[in-house]
């Protein structure tokens, strides 16, 4: 007999694989989905001296199906999407994953953490690059139609993406509700053209073949080898299907792909090589001209909105790499807004927006077009794919525990095809590869030196620090005057005296009824659960020790972490808990931990900090902050 529960359950269970399968459309593959507009076109740039014949253009078609096939279907697809940690992907997460499986080896854990640092600080160069390329190419299609539109192409770009930015501060929830469907249309509307153009010139099925690859690159040899610094940008936005795992779900990413995103992307870029054998001309825009005159102003109204979904994927993404490096102690606090009350995951920062919205600027008036722009594209996608490589080794090694032969095998084979194309994009360094590499340092740069001047800071207070429970019990031998409430001090060092407790005993000369020395401790796992959110431990007096753990994703909130502790003595009533908090004078000193430069830039970042009231949602008329003076 069949059971109907178990066919409504199976029915529900498909109703959620398509229903996140359409979300991922918008969300994962905005950024691939948009490759065609610019990929053949740049490929055949006149500055490259690639000419458009029948060998160059099959052999071009078969190098981005294979490349697309084994960096995007058998690396990420089928392999690190299979590092999950807890539900979560992305570069954070397999750099957790990667570093927790050697804890036994200091040395080599710092050198991934340096690594991953830098594979999470190119993603900032990405998110300047992708919105000003994909835009600028959407809005390219005008001049197809008609000359007369080319004075207003770079206008009504920087229009757009204006506007993009600036409703970043109201939130993507309402706007996402429709990426799904309007990318469904536009990877239809790519295999739709594509196929009828196939259909015109069918030899360029030949593609398919890895022996017109193979030939290609002999026959062609360095011009070949500045082809792949092209090529590659047919898989940007290929790292986001492992760094959008957390949103969908390892299933509706995969059906996405096989379903619907990979045909569609073949059948486009097959499409635009069966016009280019038939007119070599149309590599002037190979991508629009597939449409046919009448339906140009669609197809760029269209192709604008699939950007538009792409670049706002890439910049809520800068988003949340920025919140988890706060979180794993490579940036300073900022100021989160949250855009969603139903969605954790919707978070805007205003300050990393601004400095987006200007780098995008100058870098469309900059560039000036996408050909040029292209030329920038790549060098940060090609080497954070070889970190991401790196880092992988470790998990299939020391995490899944395979054998040696394999790990080093599958390392070597997607570090070779990974390296090829980095070193394919190091000759574009000076056309504009520069740009985005300059990004990722400059942010690399600012990485560093906060963690290690956060680090030389601790160390400094710990220093200075007192034992906390022989303080507290000479302290409680000759007590202060005790007052009614709850003082909760919030301390980096769960061993030592806070410095806010030291300044109040000496300015207030009083201890509250019950006192918390509260620990903020960030785990390398995306989130903790609340049976593990808090410990407490009992002191002498009425006073307790109690550590709050959070998860690099999760959103720190310590009032509600608070209500959780479960002791008796231990009242938590808001309207009698007052939150003391140290704020540190950071003071550089010539010939102290930094250079002096960094210490300055240090210095400069801790006295802009984001409220730490503020970040931990703490209520603001409970706060008492006071100042100490730390030199490094």
């Amino acid at each position: 007999m069949i059971n109907p529960s178990g066919k409504q359950k199976n029915k529900a269970e498909n109703t959620s694989l398509g229903v996140l399968s359409l979300a991922a459309l918008g969300v994962v593959y905005g950024d691939i989905g948009t490759s065609p507009l610019y990929v053949m076109k740049t490929v055949f740039d006149p500055n490259h001296g690639l000419t458009v014949t029948e060998s160059n253009i099959i052999g071009i078609v078969s190098l981005i199906f294979w490349t697309i096939m084994i960096v995007v279907t058998l690396k990420y697809i089928t392999l690190i999407l299979r590092a999950d940690n807890h539900g979560e992907g992305g570069i954070m997460a397999l750099l957790s994953l990667s570093s927790s499986s050697i804890g036994d080896r200091p040395k080599l854990r710092n050198a991934l953490f340096i690594l991953g640092a830098f594979g999470a600080a190119l993603f900032y160069g990405d998110g300047v690059i992708t919105p000003a390329i994909s835009v600028l190419s959407a809005v390219e299609g005008l001049e197809v139609a008609t000359p007369l539109f080319r004075p207003y192409v770079l206008p009504i770009t920087l229009v757009i993406l204006i506007s993009l930015f600036l409703i970043q501060r109201h939130g993507t929830g309402r706007v996402g509700a429709v990426f799904g469907p309007i990318t469904l249309l536009w990877f239809i509307t790519l295999g739709v053209t594509g196929a009828i153009n196939t259909a015109i010139a069918p030899e360029i099925l030949q593609a398919f073949n890895p022996l017109h690859a193979i030939n290609f690159c002999l026959n062609n040899g360095l011009l070949a080898f500045i082809a792949f610094g092209a090529i590659i940008l047919a898989v940007t936005g290929g790292e986001a299907l492992y760094a959008d795992m957390g949103h969908f779900g390892t299933k509706p990413i995969r059906f996405a792909w096989y379903g619907c995103v990979l045909p569609a992307l073949i059948l486009n870029y097959l499409g635009q090589g069966a016009l280019l054998l038939t007119d070599p001309s149309a590599i002037a825009n190979p991508f629009f001209l597939l449409f046919p005159s009448w339906a140009l102003y669609p197809a760029v109204a269209l192709a604008t909105a699939a950007t538009v979904i792409a670049s706002q994927a890439v910049v809520s993404g800068v988003f949340s790499v920025t919140r988890q490096a706060i979180q794993l102690g490579f940036l300073p606090r900022m100021r989160i807004l949250h855009t969603s009350s139903q969605r954790i995951g919707q978070i805007y920062i205003p300050f990393v927006n601004r400095i987006l919205l200007v780098a995008v600027i100058l870098a469309v008036v900059g560039f000036e077009s996408s050909s040029n722009l292209a030329s920038a594209y790549g060098v940060a996608v090609t080497m954070t794919m070889v970190i991401e490589t790196i880092l992988t080794f470790f998990v299939l090694r020391f995490t899944w525990n395979y054998p040696l032969i394999a790990s080093l095998a599958a390392t070597v084979f997607f570090l070779t095809v990974d390296a090829t194309f980095f070193a394919a994009t190091i000759l574009k360094i000076f056309q504009g590869g520069w740009f985005p590499l300059a990004i990722g340092v400059a942010i690399f740069s600012i990485m560093m030196t906060w963690n290690s001047g956060h680090k030389i800071m601790l160390e400094q207070l710990r220093a200075d620090d007192l034992p906390l429970e022989p303080f507290l019990q000479s302290l409680l031998a000759h007590p202060p005057v005790r007052v009614s409430g709850t003082a909760v001090f919030l301390t980096s060092n769960h061993i030592g005296v806070p410095h806010a407790l030291l300044h109040n005993l000496a300015h207030n000369q009083v201890l509250h009824e019950s006192v918390v020395f509260l620990t903020v401790s960030y785990q390398e796992i995306p989130r903790v659960s609340d049976n593990e959110r808090v410990t407490i431990k009992a002191l002498a007096g009425n006073c307790y020790r109690v550590t709050v753990r959070y998860g690099y994703k999760e959103e720190p909130d310590l009032p509600a972490a608070l209500q959780l502790c479960k002791q008796p003595g231990l009242e938590l009533e808001p309207l009698k808990t007052s939150y003391f908090i140290s704020r540190e004078i950071i003071v550089p000193t010539p010939g102290g931990g930094m250079a002096l430069w960094q210490e300055r830039l240090f210095a400069a970042m801790a006295r802009n900090a984001g409220n730490a009231a503020e970040y931990f949602k703490l209520p603001a008329n409970r706060v008492l902050e006071l100042g100490t003076r730390i030199e490094i």
